[in-house]
């Protein structure tokens, strides 16, 4: 498809083509930058605590020292195991300055499903906080992991805070043995990290963990050049200014919350304000103090801060841009103008379309030509075709196909995983799994899934993954696992389960629930649980979840 997009709707004052702000270089170089050109410029802002370009250079350079000690080298994998906060800004950069791949995992995994993904990275140092040590504890015999570093959130947590602080920031301080505290790393290792050549399209910088279009969750290797291109495109597209003073609250290890929460602030050198989740007070409270002017958000943020006792009288009049994606409730024109009647003007719109394999932001929303309920024109540089699932052949304007993509952003392939690589990366494009359409002005619309992944309030949830896990129950001899629509999460996990025999009749699908709850992360679990004599399957035994689905 030619690139309606960018002679029908692309906005007048947005370049059609950019140039790098610092020119092509890791962000981590754009990082050193920042510090020798504004060595005092505060960066970061932890509920008070204030980061400065320096401070952050130094404290990452003492993390690679570190690292390089315990011999970790170039293209070495490196777990990451916390919510937001500063210690993950500074090991991710850390990681990266010695060439090596961060490897982000959520913080809400329970064991097998951190288990899992360390022993694929084959990573031999994890960081974590101190409230998510004991999980690393369980898995440390059952993986190569031979280096822990914990910190608490605490540690980074001014004296006297100036937003609310959640209760992680509360916790007193843990100290296991065995494990290095990285307060006192940042205190003994100078900050001297070794430099490594690097090159910008090939060196894997980053793995996140995703299902292609099906399969357990695999390694989407994306590299330091994917990273650029993709926050630089975002940044060009979405009119981001190096005076605006960011908020992050959404997830910095998900590939959208990294992109806004971790990349464009060092690519901009713009100051950022973390917290480390979402509370309406110290959002609102934040933006008061900081006079943040751009925030990414999820639409039930907005909503939950629009109908906030005394909203009326607080002073969000600072923001200018909120970009938003539309979990659990649908972003619409009524809400968009209530959101900018409040804040005196701000606008609100649909983020991007976008997906691990691509580094996210493949799309972006015009801001003067605003389509609710679509996803916006491609990005700078970006291809997107829809196409037949049966013939692969290109579909016109208005036909409804599979979305593929094409940029710089494309991923690698998947980590130690050809098969899964050739399906879903062909010549260059990615095929994403998603059925879509393309309007006559360029405008993309995400019409749902080809593939079986289930998405649960904004979080990819995949079927072998929770199947897998449910197989570990005593009770369960079989189970196939669907996502089924949900008011609220867009989806939830529904289970078909077959039980043995001398389970039958003795345990009960509320049981099945609460087990799973323990053992599995909270957007995961299923919340559905219906017991079947005998699953639908292939003559080679294959359990078909579409008959599932379909009924």
């Amino acid at each position: 498809m030619e690139r309606i997009w960018v002679e029908k709707s692309w906005p007048a004052d947005v370049p059609r083509e950019f140039e790098y702000r610092l020119g092509p270089k890791p962000l981590h170089e754009y990082l050193r930058q920042n510090a020798s050109d504004t060595p005092d410029k505060v960066a970061y802002i932890f509920y008070g605590r204030e980061i400065t370009w320096s401070q952050l250079d130094r404290y990452s350079d003492s993390i690679a020292n570190f690292l390089s000690v315990k011999g970790v080298r170039k293209g070495d994998r490196v777990a990451l195991f916390m919510q937001n906060c500063p210690q993950y800004i500074i090991a991710h950069y850390g990681i990266q300055k010695l060439g090596a791949v961060v490897g982000p995992a959520s913080p809400m995994f329970k064991e097998w499903e951190l288990e899992y993904e360390v022993n694929d990275l084959g990573a031999r140092v994890i960081f974590a906080t101190g409230d998510l040590y004991p999980i690393v504890a369980k898995i440390l015999d059952k993986t190569p992991l031979e280096t822990v570093v914990v910190t608490g959130y605490g540690d980074f947590a001014p004296a006297e805070p100036t937003i609310p602080v959640p209760q992680e920031l509360k916790h007193e301080k843990y100290n296991y043995t065995g494990s290095y505290d990285m307060s006192q790393l940042l205190e003994d290792f100078p900050p001297v990290a070794p430099r490594v050549d690097i090159n910008l399209w090939e060196d894997v910088s980053l793995m996140v963990y995703t299902s292609g279009t099906t399969g357990r969750p695999k390694g989407a290797m994306l590299t330091y050049g994917n990273a650029l291109y993709k926050t630089a495109a975002s940044y060009n597209c979405n009119g981001f200014r190096y005076d605006d003073t960011f908020l992050a609250c959404n997830p910095v290890f998900h590939i959208a919350g990294m992109v806004m929460g971790v990349n464009s602030p060092v690519y901009g050198a713009n100051k950022m304000v973390l917290l480390t989740r979402f509370e309406p007070e110290a959002v609102i409270t934040a933006v008061e103090k900081y006079r943040c002017s751009m925030w990414y958000s999820v639409t039930p943020m907005n909503v939950a801060i629009m109908n906030y006792p005394g909203i009326a009288s607080r002073d969000l009049t600072s923001l200018r841009l909120n970009l938003c994606t539309s979990f659990g409730i649908a972003l619409t024109e009524e809400i968009s103008k209530a959101w900018q009647i409040l804040t005196g003007g701000c606008l609100l719109y649909e983020a991007a379309y976008g997906l691990s394999e691509t580094h996210t932001c493949d799309t972006f929303m015009p801001p003067d030509k605003i389509r609710f309920g679509s996803c916006g024109i491609p990005t700078c540089g970006t291809d997107v075709r829809i196409v037949s699932p049966d013939t692969g052949g290109e579909l016109g304007p208005g036909e409804q196909g599979e979305i593929v993509i094409k940029n710089p952003g494309v991923f690698k392939g998947y980590w130690n995983n050809s098969e899964g690589t050739a399906k879903t990366l062909r010549d260059g494009w990615v095929y994403t799994g998603d059925m879509g359409k393309i309007d006559e002005d360029g405008y993309l619309y995400f019409l749902g899934r080809l593939k079986e992944m289930i998405k649960c309030s904004g979080y990819s949830v995949f079927p072998e993954d929770v199947e897998v896990m449910l197989l570990k129950h005593s009770a369960v001899a079989q189970v196939a696992v669907i996502g089924v629509p949900d008011p609220v999460r867009e989806e939830s996990v529904k289970a078909f389960i077959v039980l043995k025999q001398d389970f039958k009749d003795k345990v009960t699908p509320e049981e099945i629930i609460s087990w799973s709850k323990e053992h599995m992360a909270a957007y995961k679990y299923p919340r559905h649980v219906e017991f079947r004599d005998s699953l639908p399957a292939t003559g080679t035994g294959k359990v078909l979840r579409r008959l599932l689905k379909e009924e």
